[in-house]
This record gives C-alpha cells, structure tokens and sequence, in this order.
C-alpha cells in the first residue's frame, strides 16, 4: 500500500483526488493538508491539517499529491523531499528556476517528484498532436475555457500546449497584426507566436481549443474535460509511477511513453 497525505485536500480538485486515492485498492489515504481547515476539518475519515509540519507530526505518508499554487507547491517540496516524500502536483505557474530548484533537490535526496500542467490522458495527447501539426501551418490561436473561479490565465495546460505546437519549428509562427485594435488586448496573448484565449465562465470545467490554419484550410483540435473525474486516471497513474522512481519528471507524457 502507499500512503498518501492530499495537499489541498478541502479543494475541488483536492477532495475528487481523496475520493480517488480512497477507491483504490493499492493507495491508503493518510492525514491530509489544506489552508483552510480547522480541527472538526476531517475528509474520508481522515483528519485535515492546515500545514505540512501539523501534518508530518501526525502522520508519515510516502507521497503526497499537491493542487493548490506554485509557492504552497514549493514550499511542499523544500520540507518534504528532504525528507524522501514523494509529491505529484498539478499546480502551475512555475518558472524555470523553480523546476531547476525542484531538480537539484530530487537529485540531492534521490526523491521523486511529478510536475504535470494537466492529468487527462486527451490533454497529454492533444500537447502530442499539437507538437506534431505545428510544423505543417503557418498560423495558429488558441481558445481556452475554465470555470470562472481559476485564478491564473492563460491555464497551464495551454502553455504546454503552444510550447508544444512551436517545439519542431525553426521560426515563430506567423501573425495577423491589425491596424485598429478596437477592443485592447481582442487578439489575445502572444507565445511564440501562438494568439492565446481564455475564457472564465461557470458551467466550464476545462478546455482547450487549436486552430492551425494554412492556405485554404484549417486544423481544429479540441479536447474537452466534462468533469474533474477525467483527470482522476492520470492522478492515480502518476502516483504509482513516481513513487518507483528517484528523480524529477516534468509532465505526465514521461510517464505515458510519449
């Protein structure tokens, strides 16, 4: 059995992963950690601390899977790698400099660590597909679409998208620059050459939309993630992966093979 402490477990994404974790015959679910929670806070039987050091004094769990921010992530691993407990997060926002800090302290206490933008197979993929067809068109935009309660635009999941679909070309992709821009900031962020759109509204879980486009005719991918639950398989997969293993692996397509 591997026990798993959740970071962030009284979130959305936080309490489907305990609910996962709970379901599954070879993960134990442990004490768990969320900012929010006071002594009566308790999730599967389990009890809720607000902060890691609370939780490592009551508990010894083997791994702990982490969705809140970049800093609470960090801080996760500089108290919990040197230790040798394993994380998978899918808190994004991180800068080189955090993955190169994530890096030197797996390969110092030979611990490992999962970093994924996003968990659902269909996104892993469409990032594949993405990397593939970039090299075939001249123009791209990129729609995406969350819940109106995301705090960061554009999602990581399409930042890893567009560094996908630039990644085999030798030149930016090419732009449609207006001479009136009616509305500031209608055509959307700039990466790479990739025109990103986001959109916040309720009733949206997640959704990445790619448009290449090329002399007559386009290319349109789209996935779509109807309920937290599809990023449930990747979460339960990247757990039992990373826990075989000594070293930082940034994204789940590592794990998949691609």
């Amino acid at each position: 059995m591997i026990k798993v402490c959740v970071n962030g477990a009284l979130g959305r994404m936080g309490s489907t992963v305990c609910q996962a974790v709970d379901d599954d015959t070879e993960l134990e679910l442990t004490n768990s950690i969320d900012i929010n929670s006071n002594q009566d806070k308790t999730i599967n039987g389990q009890n809720i601390y607000k902060d890691i050091s609370t939780m490592l004094k009551n508990s010894d769990p083997d791994l702990i899977v982490d969705f809140t921010n970049r800093e609470s992530f960090l801080t996760l691993v500089r108290s919990a790698v040197p230790k040798g407990i394993k994380i998978v997060s899918g808190s994004t926002g991180l800068q080189n400099e955090d993955y190169q800090e994530i890096e030197k302290l797996c390969d110092k206490y030979k611990c490992g660590v999962l970093s994924a933008s996003n968990f659902a197979v269909g996104a892993i993929l469409l990032m594949h597909l993405s990397s593939i067809a970039g090299k075939y068109f001249d123009y791209v935009d990129l729609i995406e679409s969350h819940h109106e309660n995301k705090i960061d635009a554009p999602s990581g999941t399409a930042i890893s998208i567009a560094e996908a679909a630039s990644k085999n070309r030798k030149e930016k992709f090419t732009q449609n620059f207006v001479e009136k821009e009616t509305i500031k900031g209608t055509r959307g962020g700039d990466l790479g050459g990739v025109q990103i759109h986001s959109a916040r509204l309720p009733g949206r879980v997640a959704r990445h939309e790619i448009v290449f486009g090329g002399l007559g005719q386009t290319f349109t991918m789209i996935h779509d993630s109807i309920s937290r639950d599809s990023f449930m398989p990747g979460v339960i997969m990247g757990i039992k992966e990373i826990n075989t293993k000594s070293k930082f692996v940034n994204g789940l397509a590592q794990l998949m093979g691609i």
